[in-house]
C-alpha cells in the first residue's frame, strides 16, 4: 500500500516540477530544490509520485503541460471534496484547461479506452482474431476494429510493428486499414511500423507495401519495403534514415549502427519516467550496438564506459548524460 503523504508535501512537489520543468530555473532556485529534496525522506517519495505524471507530460505540448500541473495545484489547494478528488485531479486535469479535441489528441489517457495498451518501459505482442501479430512499444494505446468488412486498427498514440494476418474464415478479402490523426493507411500484405510523433505518423515498411492517405485529402503515396515516410495531414515526405531498426523494439533492443547519441538518448528516455536529457555538446558523437530495453540503466553505464560523457543524476528521475570531465 502506498504511504499517505502530507498535502503540503505534495504541494510542494508540484509547486518544483512547475518551476522546474516549465520556468527558467536559476542556479539558486536549482540548488534549493536539492535542499527541499533532501530535507526529508518524504520529499523524495512525493517527487517520485509527481515524476511518473510528469513522465507522460514530457510529450505534451509545453503549454499544455503547466495548465496540467497548475490545475492540479489549484485543485490540491481547494481540498473541496477530499484527497480522492484531487488526486483524480491530478490525472484529469486537462480537461479542465484544454478543449476536447486537445485532451484526445495529447493526453495520456488514451491507454483507458483503448482495446490493448502499454504503459511506460512496458512492451506486448498479441495476435489479434484475423492472425495478424500485433507489437505494441512503449507507452502505447491502440483500437481494433475487425467485425467489419474491412480490418481497422486505430493508433491512438504510440507505436506498433504490424505484421498482418492471412484472415483465415472471412468470407472474401478483407482489407487491412491503420486509422491515425495523421492519416489512414491500408496494408497490401505486409510487415511496418507506425509511430506517431506530435501531429505525423512515421510509416517503415519492411514487407510488402503500405498506401499512405492524408487526412486532408490528396493523392495516396506507396511506401515500399525497405522504405519510409513521414504522413501528415497534408501530404508525406520522406523519412531520414536515423541509424537504428524502428522495429527492433519488439526483440525488446535499441539496434543500429552510427547513430547520434542524442538519437539513442531519445529513445530510451521513452522507456523510462521522469528526463532523461542529452547535452547538446555531446549529441552528435555516434554509436552503434544493441541496446536492451528492459535495463535502461545498465545502458546508460555502458555509454559512459565507451564513450567520452559523464552521466549526472539531479534525482532517480532526472538524468543528463553531458561531456565527460577533464582529468586534472
Amino acid at each position: 500500500m502506498s504511504a499517505a503523504l502530507p498535502d503540503a508535501v505534495v504541494d510542494a512537489a508540484i509547486g518544483w516540477s512547475v518551476k522546474l520543468d516549465h520556468g527558467e530555473p536559476t542556479p539558486a532556485a536549482r540548488a534549493a530544490f536539492e535542499r527541499w529534496l533532501g530535507a526529508d525522506p518524504r520529499h523524495g517519495l512525493a517527487w517520485e509520485r509527481v515524476a511518473a505524471m510528469r513522465g507522460d507530460l514530457q510529450r505534451v505540448p509545453p503549454r499544455l503541460a503547466l495548465d496540467t500541473l497548475q490545475s492540479a495545484e489549484s485543485a490540491r489547494r481547494a481540498r473541496t471534496a477530499g484527497r480522492r478528488k484531487v488526486l483524480r485531479g491530478l490525472g484529469l486535469g486537462f480537461a479542465g484547461v484544454v478543449s476536447i479535441g486537445a485532451v484526445r489528441e495529447f493526453t495520456p489517457w488514451q491507454r483507458l479506452v483503448a482495446d490493448v495498451s502499454t504503459g511506460v518501459g512496458e512492451r506486448r505482442t498479441v495476435t489479434l482474431s484475423d492472425g495478424t501479430r500485433l507489437s505494441l512499444n512503449t507507452d502505447t494505446a491502440v483500437g481494433t476494429d475487425l467485425a467489419g468488412d474491412r480490418r481497422v486498427l486505430m493508433l491512438h498514440r504510440g507505436e506498433i510493428l504490424v505484421t498482418t494476418g492471412p484472415d483465415a474464415g472471412a468470407r472474401g478479402h478483407r482489407e487491412f486499414w491503420v486509422e491515425t490523426a495523421a492519416g489512414r493507411l491500408r496494408a497490401v500484405g505486409t510487415r511496418f511500423v507506425v509511430r506517431l510523433d506530435g501531429t505525423r505518423a512515421f510509416v517503415g515498411v519492411t514487407e510488402g507495401a503500405v498506401d499512405l492517405h492524408p487526412a486532408d485529402g490528396g493523392p495516396a503515396v506507396r511506401v515500399e519495403a525497405g522504405s519510409s515516410r513521414w504522413l501528415d495531414r497534408g501530404g508525406t515526405t520522406p523519412a531520414e534514415w536515423r541509424g537504428f531498426d524502428p522495429g527492433a523494439f519488439a526483440d525488446g533492443v535499441i539496434a543500429g549502427r552510427d547513430m547520434r547519441l542524442a538519437d539513442l538518448l531519445a529513445e530510451l528516455a521513452r522507456h523510462r519516467h521522469g528526463r532523461l536529457v542529452c547535452d547538446p555538446r555531446v549529441a552528435d558523437l555516434r554509436v552503434s550496438g544493441v541496446f536492451h530495453l528492459d535495463d535502461t540503466e545498465q545502458v546508460l553505464r555502458f555509454i559512459a564506459r565507451t564513450q567520452p560523457v559523464e552521466v549526472s543524476r539531479r534525482t532517480r528521475f532526472w538524468v543528463t548524460v553531458g561531456p565527460a570531465a577533464k582529468n586534472s
